[in-house]
């Protein structure tokens, strides 16, 4: 093996290891400081429909035209109302209303991070008239007000028939002479009419959060952080229970103090819309004056960006349908694998390297696979796959001349794409059922429960992937069925061998060829699973591998190139405590019998134990380890093998992105062969997988 390639490849994992760090910390400085807006409106506008409507229940306009902001910006009271020539938003009874509204003290209300608040004089006890009356100006110059996000608060009447929207960081208006009125500088003029103050939302001035995705809810009951003392309750319960046009987030919260943008409130204007043009469809007793005349003006107001979310969508449906016009397939998908393998091998004592015993060098292979996913009702799926393969085999009599160094994913097909899966996935009520005449595998029908069955992103060694004695075999045509019990899971299938399937000459075919049996009952479920396996082998004269090309030669072949049929059982097991930390292994027993030219018997065995560490220095990393026996006869009629061998294995799979990951790792094979007369093999490989 080559020194320097070794010796990379050893501290390649702490290597990686920093890489991670410094990548978490870059990902995260470049972080966006705002999410876009969770939701498109896809509804069309309706405030022609809104408007007739209005007409038709009073017969007269329903308000002014909004009237055009003034040059000069204007500081106004918190909830406090527009100027008395301006349109009114609520007739006396409401003014009356409006102020018997006690004030909110609480400390979220009086919070007001981020925005500039002046502290105005002293005004008189709210009364009736006073509730609708505007507050003196104060006479001193103003700055430049900074930018805000608007957001629209109304009061809330006996019939319900305002909309309020609460507003961040803001407080109702008070109706004592002692306290103090709020003002908050802001950089647009409330419109008139427009049913309430105007008050800031800026979103600098909290913190963002995840939106996630939202859900409709039915009654304020359900969102758990809204309260019947908090100010906006009840227009929160009209708009939930009443209009049904307000969703929460999925673990049951509104967080009404989130900050709010303008895209945002559009988007909820233009449900609220759509929901209310449904009701007035079905009965007009629903909808009040008041409702549609504030609808009104909210449209008017957020007209601009309703008409960009239209645009949007509209941009949207048209690469969409160019997408559709232009694609490959209506039902297939194209997904696909590649591989760089760097590998080498080295034959020493212990962790001795002798150079002169050291008959391979290192190598760079590849394998490519290309899938063509086509699903014809959305729960089915045909898989079509092309593979090119050419990655060192360690098993041949050039490099280390036994089965238990071999690599995940070697093979030598040369360059050739070659048709490496052909199978139909369909489900049959709560069953799951395979077939297919091509490539269709034992580890593919049944659940192999190991966290490292993935030859690209799994474990490196071929014996560390699954247990061999159930899940290797002959394999490659047939059918399975599976049937989800719950938590249980029962399946059955058989298997031919690829190779005699298709052939029709005698001893060979579907029936009288090599072929897998295989029945299999599992329990899943969140700390841990638990799966018994059986599978009958039957491997005609010339085509014997009982183990699957892992363990001893005399493991795989221990009759020679007999006629050999097995009973092999398995039991897996993988307990996780968390997501994160997985401990499991297997246990294969196999009782091989002789069918031609003699009656003998022999018994192998092998087993491993798996621990998995997921997320290790970073999300999507894997650190794994491997400790096992790999098959081994111990009783025959014939030959056993008279020592034990140990395989030792551990990788580190780093995740660059969501595409890429590269993986160093390394096992030792100690007494190769089951003797311990043969030195130690030790294997190294740095793989990196693309995926597409």
């Amino acid at each position: 093996m080559n020194r320097t390639f070794w010796n990379l490849l050893l501290v390649s994992p702490a290597i990686l290891g920093i890489s991670s760090v410094v990548s978490a910390a870059a990902i995260t400085a470049e972080a966006p400081a705002t999410a876009e807006a969770n939701q498109l409106a896809t509804a069309q506008s309706s405030e022609s429909k809104i408007a007739e409507i209005v007409a038709e229940i009073d017969g007269e306009p329903v308000a002014e035209p909004v009237a055009a902001a003034p040059a000069t910006p204007e500081k106004l009271a918190l909830n406090s109302s527009a100027e008395a020539d301006q349109t009114p938003v609520a007739n006396s009874a409401d003014a009356e209303k409006l102020a018997k509204i006690e004030p909110d003290t609480s400390a979220a209300a009086l919070q007001t991070t981020g925005i500039d608040i002046d502290s105005a004089a002293p005004i008189a006890p709210a009364s009736t008239a006073a509730a609708t009356e505007p507050l003196a100006a104060t006479g001193t110059a103003e700055p430049s007000p900074q930018a805000s996000d608007l957001a629209v608060q109304s009061s809330q009447t006996e019939t319900a028939g305002k909309i309020e929207v609460p507003a961040v960081a803001s407080t109702p208006a008070t109706t004592t002479a002692t306290t103090p009125a709020t003002k908050v500088e802001i950089a647009q003029t409330a419109p008139t009419g427009m049913g309430g103050p105007i008050v800031p939302v800026a979103p600098q001035a909290l913190p963002a959060q995840q939106s996630g995705t939202m859900s409709q809810v039915t009654s304020v009951t359900q969102l758990s952080d809204v309260r019947p003392t908090d100010w906006a309750f009840q227009a929160l319960q009209s708009l939930v229970e009443r209009y049904s046009c307000i969703v929460g987030y999925p673990d049951g919260t509104y967080r009404g103090n989130r900050a709010l943008t303008r895209y945002e409130f559009a988007a909820g204007v233009n449900a609220c819309l759509d929901q209310i043009t449904q009701l007035i469809g079905s009965t007009g007793n629903l909808v009040t004056r008041d409702d549609l005349a504030i609808l009104q003006r909210l449209q008017e107001e957020f007209a601009a960006e309703l008409a960009t979310l239209r645009g949007r969508v509209d941009g949207l449906e048209a690469r969409t349908a160019e997408l559709e016009a232009n694609q490959f397939s209506t039902t297939t998908k194209l997904a696909g694998e590649a591989i760089f393998a760097v590998s080498d091998t080295f034959v020493g004592e212990g962790i001795r390297l002798d150079d002169d015993e050291d008959e391979t060098v290192t190598n760079l292979g590849y394998r490519v696979r290309l899938n063509l996913n086509t699903s014809f009702t959305g729960r089915d799926l045909l898989r079509t796959r092309l593979q090119a393969v050419n990655v060192a085999r360690y098993d041949s009599a050039t490099a280390t001349g036994t089965n238990m160094a071999r690599l995940a994913f070697d093979g030598e097909e040369g360059s050739q794409f070659t048709l490496n899966e052909l199978y139909y996935r369909f489900p049959m009520g709560s069953a799951t059922a395979f077939v297919g005449p091509k490539g269709l595998d034992l580890h593919e029908i049944a659940d192999t429960v190991t966290p490292f069955n993935s030859t690209g992103t799994g474990a490196i060694s071929r014996f560390g992937v699954r247990n061999p004695a159930v899940f290797r075999g002959p394999q490659g045509a047939g059918a399975s069925l599976t049937f989800n019990l719950g938590p249980l899971r029962a399946t059955g299938g058989y298997l031919a061998s690829d190779g005699d399937a298709p052939d029709p000459a005698n001893g060979r075919g579907v029936a009288d060829g090599s072929f897998s049996a295989l029945g299999q009952i599992g329990f899943f479920s969140k700390p841990f699973d638990l799966a018994f396996t059986y599978t009958h082998k039957y491997n005609r004269a010339g085509d014997v591998g009982i183990m699957g090309g892992t363990g001893s030669a005399l493991a795989n072949r221990p009759f020679g190139q007999a006629t050999t049929q097995a009973d092999n059982y398995g039991v897996q097991v993988n307990f996780k405590p968390s997501r994160r930390f997985q401990l499991g292994g297997w246990y294969g027993y196999t009782k091989a019998e002789q069918l031609r030219g003699g009656g003998n018997d022999a018994t192998i065995q092998n087993g491993a134990i798996t621990l998995a560490l997921a997320d290790f220095g970073r999300q999507g990393n894997l650190l794994g380890f491997v400790f096992g026996v790999p098959p081994k006869v111990t009783e025959s009629d014939v030959a056993r093998n008279r020592n034990t061998s140990y395989h030792l294995e551990g990788f580190y799979r780093f995740q660059v992105n969501d595409f890429v990951s590269v993986t160093p790792g390394v096992y030792v094979i100690l007494n190769p062969e089951h003797n311990n007369r043969n030195d130690d093999i030790w294997v190294g490989l740095l793989r990196t997988t693309f995926s597409f």
